[in-house]
């Protein structure tokens, strides 16, 4: 096979169906370029959620004066200086547990007016009406519902909680964005496959007089449709490009510029740089061969050799 022929086939191919070709480049762009950003989203989740539940703790709040009138499972009275020893010992020899802090209801309130110091509530308050706590931190965090049996239903415990709830709201909140960009992912990327379907299509008629005399004089079917299926693989690796810019464009305004949110949400541990650029191979290697394979598809039903 003469590769110049080829390459020109390429090129009287791509300057014939110019807008066809921009269409698919568009397309094959915008759709690689969710799909890169959904990567990018889910593992942004993963790292949050590593980053946050290694710091977050179970809180197992105690029983005091007012929750005995007030709270069914404080009914027997405040808890005792020896139910709090047998809570912490009984934590402490559990193998899932990596840390026991007691606050007591003095810590409490003292937290409680510096959090809270500027509401009207907190004038009102005073310390025999904050719960002593344990705050467990776990090797394991997905292991809270050990924790919360052991103890929970126990004199003197009046609630368990886990603090990752306070979190799985905004993590559930990102993972259906990543869901969203998926679907619309999903949809470009059809659109993207019937535009080349198309161009391939127009392609092939276009050229059938020389595809007939390349029948004629011998020629092979890989020969004849090698052209078509590496126009389309050009088109899908320029539209791969654009996506790959598009991702470090985004990257570089959302996080570090622009809008920065790094500079804005300190306390969140964003993606670098690496994970961006792992996942550009990957965009570039599908907007190669799903366009290619695409035309080839296309040609079995189009391009009778």
């Amino acid at each position: 096979m003469r590769a110049q022929f080829v390459l020109s086939e390429i090129g009287v191919g791509l300057r014939r169906n110019l807008t066809m070709t921009f269409a698919v480049i568009v397309s094959v762009a915008l759709s690689l370029a969710l799909f890169g950003g959904a990567l990018l989203m889910r593992e942004q989740v993963s790292t949050m959620k590593d980053y946050w539940y290694d710091k977050v703790n179970v809180s197992i709040f105690l029983c005091n004066k007012t929750d005995a009138a007030t709270a069914p499972k404080c009914a027997k009275g405040a808890v005792t200086a020896q139910q709090k020893e047998q809570i912490e010992a009984d934590l402490r020899d559990m193998d899932i547990v990596e840390d026991v802090h007691h606050e007591s209801a003095d810590e409490a309130f003292k937290h409680y007016k510096e959090q809270y110091s500027d509401t009207a509530i907190a004038s009102v308050i005073t310390p025999d009406q904050m719960q002593e706590s344990f705050r467990v931190k776990l090797k394991d965090p997905e292991k809270y519902k050990v924790v919360a049996t052991a103890v929970a239903g126990r004199d003197g415990v009046e609630s368990v909680q886990d603090q990752r709830n306070i979190l799985q709201n905004l993590f559930d909140l990102m993972n259906g964005m990543n869901i969203a960009a998926l679907g619309v992912m999903g949809l470009m990327l059809v659109i993207a496959l019937m535009l080349i379907v198309n161009t391939v299509r127009v392609s092939a008629f276009s050229r059938r007089r020389e595809t007939g005399i390349m029948r004629l004089v011998g020629a092979s079917s890989f020969y004849i449709q090698m052209p078509f299926i590496m126009e389309a693989a050009f088109a899908g690796l320029l539209g791969g490009a654009v996506a790959c810019v598009l991702l470090l464009v985004g990257r570089y305004f959302l996080i570090d510029h622009g809008i920065a949110l790094a500079e804005k949400m300190q306390l969140v541990n964003f993606i670098g740089w690496d994970a961006v650029f792992a996942k550009l191979p990957l965009v570039l290697a599908i907007g190669l061969l799903m366009p290619a394979v695409a035309a080839f598809i296309a040609l079995r039903k189009y391009l009778k050799v």
